[in-house]
Parts: structure tokens; C-alpha cells; sequence
């Protein structure tokens, strides 16, 4: 982020601008709409600027910027559209110590205006830091439809009721109530004028004051494999809901972004042979946070009923009487089988997969190593990293072909995902050459389809 974006108090400031052409008009139809002091210097202007002129809404000096003119401005924008002018005159603003804007020139401007949609005092500023304009424009248009021409009538009545509505419990009581008028009440009566929106205001805190107290809830959310976009509408919809948010280590940074603001984020991760947070402590946190009455978001990455004691968490929630749901999401496996171009069934290959673990609470895992040395078996190994040798030896002792194909992918479905093709027989060998840090799945029986297109076709036909 080259610019980052905020919004800036320009009542009662002045606003210099040098210019009187098309440049100059376009950007005054813009800043005519806030309550700074415009000031246009330009020995030719257009005829609308004179207009403005006239209806004192701004004021026009004919003659051309000089020393001094810009001192105490809070912003200068350069739209002579000439580039020694504009170069000169932006110049004179930063030795004034004046931010200042070349339009239609990004690169030597200290601040971008973006496009903006208005329903004063509601303003959405869409930037792209000048890489897509166009798109800026689409996204625009877009919004100006969808977005109602009396929001702002509706968001300047929500201001003045702040103080009134401050008769309810900060946090959650107050946004539920905000939420009933902004998307409920407020659009029904949104063409009625200020004094019915008023009277819905009114007549929507007495029903919130005297609502029963709203109780805590869980939802155990899968935070899927890490890409933000395989995140599910309903988990997008409890994370913007949540008071608390309890996450395990390999949730995804960009997957936090999405939660709301004001919401607390606890890190509840454990990561292996390493720092532990005891499940009875995430229990704990969990039931905690919900007796309090907060929506408690316990995310955990991939599918929480995959490998994340799920059932643990649910029964100190049902011992406590605290009320929970589940909202699943894609796990791990199902992302990096379908990186490499696999399903984990197939038709007169495998009826059926097993997902399994490398390791457990007391080391390595064991499992029924004799089915799985059997040919054509999938298998999706989760935490199998460090337990690729103890995997390797197992099924080789059961009989497994040592030139069974091997994929362990990598950070499955994020920008860094690697994938390591191998067999049991170099299994350890090529994970200690690869050198892998991410948390990592390994697929027994499985290779990339891009490898399977040049292996000889009966071989193709044992391992695609």
C-alpha cells in the first residue's frame, strides 16, 4: 500500500488550486462539495469557474501562482496541465510545506484524490493508486447504484442520536441496535422524511432497552486452508459478527483481516514440539468469553472436524450450557489434491481414502499399515512431515511397492504452495532436500497429473 488512505478535516481550511481548464474544472466540481476555502490562481479561466466565482463559492485570483500564495493551505492541487507550470507551482507548495497534487501525474504527487461515491456525511473513496482508473470508475458506478440516495439523510439522523444511544451497553447491544435501524427500520422509512426516521429511532432503543439480554454463542468456524477466497459466506458472516476470536496457528493472516475491527483476537496456537497452548486453556477462553454473552468464533484452519478436537471444545461448551454451532470448511486435503490436478477417489483405482495423521498425543502414529501397503490405496496424511521415515518404514514392512508415487504438498492453496513428488523409497530423503517450513500434506498413492502425462501409459493407468 503506496498511499495509505484517510480521511482529512478540510472545514474552514484553504484549498489552492492553480489552473482554470478542463483539469482545474473537474477537480473544483469535487472539491466544491467539502467546506474548505477554495482558492483558484489562473490568468485564464473557464467560464463555470468565473461562475463559482461569482456565487462566492469560491475565490478566483487572474494571475499566476507566486511565493507566499500557498502558505497555510492544508492541500494545493496543480492543474495547469503544462509541466513546467505545474512542476514550478507544485515547487512552491512543498517549500510552503504544502501537500500537493499534479493531476493526471501520479508519480510526483505527494497525495492521490480517489474516485468517490457521496451520500454526505456517507463517502466510500475507491483508490487503485492510479493502476486501473477505469476500474475505479466500474467499482464507482457500481456502488452509486446499489448505495440509496438517502443514506446520508440517514446516517446524519443516526449521528444525532448517538448520545441517546448510549443508554445501552457498549458493544454488542449498541451495534445490534445500530444493525435494526441502518438494514432494518431505517430503509423501510428511508423516503418518509427525517421526522419518521426520527420517530423509528426513537421507538427502536425503547425495544432494545427493554429486550431480554442477549446470550454468548460459539460458532467453531474452518478457516479452510489458508486462501481467503475458499473461506464459506457463513464464515465470512461470523467473523464480521464476532466479539472474541480464538485462532489457531496455521489460520491464514489474511483470514484475521476479515474479522471485525473491533473484535479481540487470541492466538490459541500449537505449534509442534514447540510452544502448546493446553486444550484446557483454549476450553477455557472459549466458554469464558461466551458466559459473558460474546459471539465467540473459535477458527480454526481447514475443517474443524478434521484433526481439530472439535468434540473436546464442544463438551466444555455443552457442560456450561453454552450454545454452539458448526460451520465447516474446506480442509487441507481436499485443497491439495485438487492443486495437483487429483481426486482422492477414482473409479477401478480407489472406492474409498483414508485421512490419517503422522503423530498424535504420544508420538508417532500407528495405523492398519498392511491395508494401506495394498496397491492402488490413497491415503491423506496430515502432520506427516517428521514422521516420514516412521511412515516409510511401516508401509515398506507391510509390503508397499517402494516406487509408490508420493505428493506432499505445502502451504495448500496459498501463493507459497509447493509440491514435492516422490515415492516412499526417497520419501525422507526428498522432504530433507525440499526443505519444507509450511505445514505440509502427504498422499500416498498420488502424483501430480502433470508427472502422470509422461510416465508410460500402464503406469499411468496404476497411479493417475
Amino acid at each position: 500500500m503506496k498511499h495509505f488512505p484517510v480521511y482529512l478535516s478540510v472545514e474552514g481550511q484553504r484549498i489552492v488550486l492553480s489552473g482554470g481548464g478542463e483539469a482545474a474544472v473537474a477537480k473544483l466540481r469535487l472539491l466544491l462539495k467539502t467546506e474548505a476555502t477554495i482558492e483558484v490562481f489562473a490568468v485564464k479561466a473557464d467560464a463555470e469557474i468565473h461562475a463559482w466565482a461569482s456565487d462566492h463559492k469560491l475565490t478566483l485570483i487572474a494571475r499566476p501562482l507566486q511565493v507566499g500564495d500557498v502558505d497555510g493551505a492544508a492541500l494545493f492541487y496543480a492543474a495547469d496541465e503544462d509541466e513546467i507550470e505545474d512542476a514550478r507551482t507544485s515547487s512552491l507548495a512543498r517549500d510552503a510545506g504544502v501537500l500537493a497534487n499534479i493531476v493526471d501525474n501520479l508519480q510526483d504527487s505527494q497525495f492521490i484524490t480517489p474516485a468517490i461515491v457521496d451520500r454526505d456525511p456517507v463517502t466510500v473513496a475507491i483508490g487503485t493508486e492510479g493502476a486501473a482508473p477505469v476500474l475505479a470508475r466500474a467499482i464507482k458506478a457500481d456502488l452509486e447504484e446499489r448505495l440509496s440516495p438517502n443514506l446520508g439523510m440517514l446516517a446524519r439522523i443516526g449521528k444525532s442520536f448517538r448520545k441517546a444511544a448510549e443508554a445501552l451497553p457498549w458493544g454488542r447491544a449498541r451495534r445490534n441496535f445500530w444493525s435494526d435501524y441502518y438494514f432494518k427500520a431505517g430503509p423501510r422509512i428511508e423516503t418518509k422524511g427525517e421526522a419518521a426516521a426520527q420517530q423509528a429511532l426513537d421507538e427502536l432503543l425503547f425495544a432494545h432497552l427493554y429486550a431480554g439480554k442477549d446470550a454468548g454463542h460459539v460458532a467453531f468456524v474452518g478457516a479452510g486452508p489458508g486462501d481467503p477466497e475458499l473461506l464459506t459466506l457463513k464464515a465470512r458472516k461470523a467473523l464480521h459478527s464476532a466479539d472474541v476470536v480464538i485462532y489457531d496457528r496455521l489460520v491464514a493472516p489474511e483470514i484475521l483481516e476479515l474479522a471485525r475491527r473491533e473484535a479481540q483476537l487470541i492466538d490459541a496456537g500449537k505449534t509442534p514440539y514447540g510452544q502448546q497452548t493446553p486444550q484446557e486453556t483454549i476450553n477455557e477462553l472459549i466458554v469464558t468469553h461466551a458466559r459473558k454473552g460474546a459471539h465467540v468464533v473459535r477458527l480454526k484452519s481447514g475443517d474443524p472436524t478434521v484433526f481439530g478436537r472439535l468434540d473436546e471444545e464442544i463438551e466444555a461448551c455443552d457442560a456450561n450450557a453454552v450454545p454452539w454451532h458448526v460451520i465447516p470448511g474446506i480442509t487441507a486435503a481436499s485443497a491439495a489434491v485438487a492443486s495437483i490436478g487429483q481426486s482422492l477417489t477414482k473409479r477401478g483405482r480407489n472406492s474409498g481414502v483414508r485421512i490419517l495423521t503422522g503423530h498424535d498425543v504420544a508420538g508417532f502414529a500407528d495405523h492398519e499399515w498392511r491395508d494401506l501397503a495394498k496397491p492402488g490405496q490413497v491415503a491423506a496424511i496430515y502432520m506427516g512431515k517428521k514422521a516420514a521415515r516412521f511412515i516409510q518404514g511401516r508401509l515398506i514392512m507391510h509390503g508397499a511397492d517402494p516406487a509408490t508415487p508420493v505428493s506432499v504438498i505445502e502451504n495448500a492453496s496459498r501463493p507459497n504452495q509447493r509440491v514435492v513428488t516422490s515415492t516412499i523409497a526417497t520419501l525422507p530423503t526428498d522432504l530433507a532436500n525440499a526443505d519444507l517450513s509450511g505445514p505440509a500434506l502427504t498422499f500416498v498413492g498420488l502424483t501430480p497429473r502433470s508427472a502422470v502425462a509422461v510416465l508410460p501409459y500402464t503406469k499411468k493407468q496404476e497411479l493417475a
